[in-house]
């Protein structure tokens, strides 16, 4: 059958728009492509540290993010409040932490980390390695255990400068946390207030500190005025034990001379934190409150210079 002219001139239309419309799609996608692949390669890390102080209700759960790309949790809450921050907070695609720090073994601090080891790739823990005999502990030490996570035992040097005993811990670059409590190896050891041998640790980035003591009560934080006060002195004070009564000092805060102060502590708890006589004290001296259970997450930005804090 032979085509009249008017078909033929249709024909040859469409197979000209086939051929440029594949042309067209498929140098966009080559292009895209190489786009991706060279952002990608372009800037792989940022120079920021993040921390973020999750508001997980009652409880402490810190989410560092550090500027060559290393996630570390330090406290868990209790629940799994933590996995939806974590979900929030990390690609959905990333399953490693490359560090868990746990203070103290008390639930408040604990809880949402087993739900982390068990969701989690974990490489390494951090803990003080007293005995504490709660079910949700030995479940915790079960964990690092069966997953083979290496697992350290943290405590500071002090002047007997035991064996094991760690003064600053390097993370990266211009990034290391300084122990200050314990100062003791704690393993195998019973003790009868498990808030004092929180681990306190200060995290330095550049000129920039944050100083995060968990629970630690005044007896503890005496002993560290007397023997460490030239250390305590930071940017960011995490207020200690919620901002319970039995801590945070007016001598502990002029030492630590914080510009911010940050409280983790739930709505409405039952314990009555933060303490009024704490607020009192921090808005005397002249520092900015912030704080979980009234603005919600809390995140502190550095560039090893400033630091920027907002509630995201």
């Amino acid at each position: 059958m032979l085509l009249n002219k008017k078909t033929i001139a249709i024909l040859i239309l469409i197979a000209a728009a086939f051929l440029i419309t594949n042309r067209w799609h498929f140098n966009f996608f080559k292009e895209q492509t190489v786009q991706r692949v060279n952002d990608k390669n372009t800037n792989p890390t940022s120079k920021e540290l993040q921390i973020y102080f999750l508001d997980v209700g009652q409880g402490d759960a810190i989410l560092i993010k550090t500027p060559m790309g290393k996630q570390i949790l330090l406290d868990g809450g209790e629940g799994q409040t933590v996995l939806e921050k974590l979900g929030q907070y990390l690609p959905l695609t990333d399953k490693t932490i490359e560090l868990v720090i746990l203070s103290h073994p008390h639930g408040d601090h604990l809880g949402g980390l087993i739900d982390v080891l068990e969701r989690y790739q974990v490489e390494e823990v951090w803990l003080t390695g007293v005995v504490h005999t709660s079910s949700g502990y030995l479940e915790f030490l079960n964990l690092i255990n069966s997953k083979k996570i290496t697992a350290k035992n943290i405590f500071a040097c002090g002047e007997n400068k035991p064996t094991g005993c760690s003064d600053e811990i390097a993370v990266e670059n211009n990034m290391k946390f300084k122990v200050l409590w314990p100062r003791e190896n704690l393993t195998g050891q019973r003790v009868k207030e498990i808030n004092n041998i929180s681990m306190v640790l200060k995290l330095i980035y550049g000129n920039n500190s944050w100083l995060l003591p968990g629970d630690l009560d005044s007896a503890a934080e005496e002993k560290l005025i007397r023997d460490s006060p030239e250390y305590l002195m930071a940017n960011v004070l995490k207020v200690a034990h919620h901002g319970s009564s039995s801590a945070t000092s007016e001598e502990w805060l002029k030492l630590v001379s914080p510009t911010d102060a940050i409280i983790s502590v739930g709505k409405d708890n039952d314990y009555g934190h933060p303490s009024l006589r704490i607020l009192n004290r921090l808005k005397r001296a002249g520092i900015n409150i912030w704080r979980t259970d009234e603005l919600g997450d809390t995140l502190t930005e550095s560039d090893g210079i400033t630091i920027n804090i907002t509630s995201p």
